[in-house]
């Protein structure tokens, strides 16, 4: 899997699974566990939805 979530992407994508999680135990409700989502997607800085639009917030240098 090569790298498309880039820095910034990646961090808003970690704090918002997180506020997801937080929100989904605050209220109670096992909707907060598709915040797991964005934080694995910022984890490991790889989102299968950006693979068909050939998209990628990531500057890596080409090998």
């Amino acid at each position: 899997m090569k790298p498309n979530v880039g820095g910034i992407d990646r961090i808003l994508r970690i704090l918002a699974g997180i506020a997801i999680l937080g929100a989904g135990f605050y209220f109670k409700s096992w909707l907060g566990l598709i915040g797991i989502v964005p934080i694995l997607t910022g984890i490991f800085r790889f989102c299968p939805a950006y693979l068909p639009f050939g998209l990628s917030s990531c500057k890596l240098k080409d090998e």
